[in-house]
């Protein structure tokens, strides 16, 4: 796939792999759905490969993916198979543990071994605390690759092991071209209000095309405007989203109502409104990093989503009358 925000951190990578020393460990950082993964498998692969040594095409012995695990061995098997399967919430010590061990052989066809972790900003704390040491005494030829959503969430001394690679959002007509090119059937409207609503990320435009979600971009919209000062709109809102919502469908909620307030945020004329929106999405934020961790009654979920979103048009009909 051809990412065209990505132009800018291949001429810092390439750069950097064409000098005389090549530093050990890089973040990738940006929002989700960027396709920060795709590039650290592709630069996983150009690091790797010596001229005159055959490349496998398939998975390469000498790049090591750390990744969610299945939840369960149920969710193992479904792996297996070849169905969708719910992860862990968190990369765990173990994994960390497991490929620090690997880190005391050569690697197999050449020089050089790559390590991404995707995404590093889902360690748990023990497995971030493993890591450090690695990244404070890296192997010779070892090479570490972090695809970090939010960047602030990894250790300080995590990050300054490591040099930053941001990329950028995507333009909607970057999006639009993106969307054609995967073979979108979705009407025109359709895809212009996940454009919208996807504050530039094509993971997220994708998941808002795949979930439906221009129903419950109009709920968002009509809580910020105007409130609910009957709790009807946040009912709504909670039947929309669905009482047995997956993972997948609440944290695209969370991301959807995080655009639509920034975006309102960006464009608002009143300064006490736009602190009102940041506080808003701050909290929005916090409840989408809560999300995977507890278990949530997704009723009550939605009421709290609503709650928020609701305390926008409520201040905002305060201001106005």
């Amino acid at each position: 796939m051809d990412w065209p925000n990505h132009n800018d951190a291949w001429r810092e990578w390439r750069r950097a792999v064409s000098g005389a020393r090549m530093h050990h460990g890089w973040i990738l950082a940006g929002k989700s759905g960027l396709g920060k993964r795709d590039f650290a498998l592709a630069a996983a692969r150009e690091l790797v490969s010596e001229t005159g040594v055959h490349q496998p095409a398939g998975d390469h012995p000498d790049i090591l993916t750390l990744t969610h695990l299945p939840k369960d061995d149920k969710e193992q098997k479904k792996r297996d198979e070849g169905k969708e399967y719910q992860v862990k919430r968190n990369i765990a010590v173990g994994q960390i543990r497991d490929m620090q061990r690997r880190l005391n052989t050569r690697p197999t066809l050449g020089a050089r071994r790559a390590i991404i972790i995707d995404p590093s900003d889902d360690m748990e704390p023990s497995a971030s605390n493993a890591l450090l040491k690695s990244l404070e005494e890296p192997p010779q030829g070892t090479f570490f690759i972090l695809v970090a959503h939010r960047p602030s969430r990894l250790l300080p001394t995590i990050r300054s092991r490591c040099r930053l690679l941001r990329f950028p959002t995507l333009t909607d007509a970057d999006l639009e071209r993106l969307l054609s090119d995967q073979g979108s059937s979705a009407s025109p409207s359709a895809r212009a209000a996940a454009i919208k609503a996807s504050d530039g990320s094509f993971g997220a435009a994708l998941r808002f095309l795949e979930q439906d979600m221009g129903p419950l971009a109009s709920l968002i919209g009509s809580l910020l405007d105007q409130g609910d000062a009957a709790f009807q709109a946040r009912g709504d809102l909670s039947r929309a989203i669905g009482s047995r919502a997956d993972r997948a469908r609440i944290q695209s909620v969370l991301e959807l109502a995080q655009s639509l307030v920034a975006d309102r945020a960006r464009n608002a004329v009143s300064s006490t409104q736009r602190g009102r929106l940041i506080e808003v999405h701050g909290e929005l934020v916090s409840l989408a990093g809560q999300a995977p961790t507890y278990n949530f009654d997704n009723g009550l979920l939605a009421m709290e989503i609503g709650t928020l979103l609701s305390s926008v048009g409520a201040g905002s009909e305060h201001a106005h009358g």
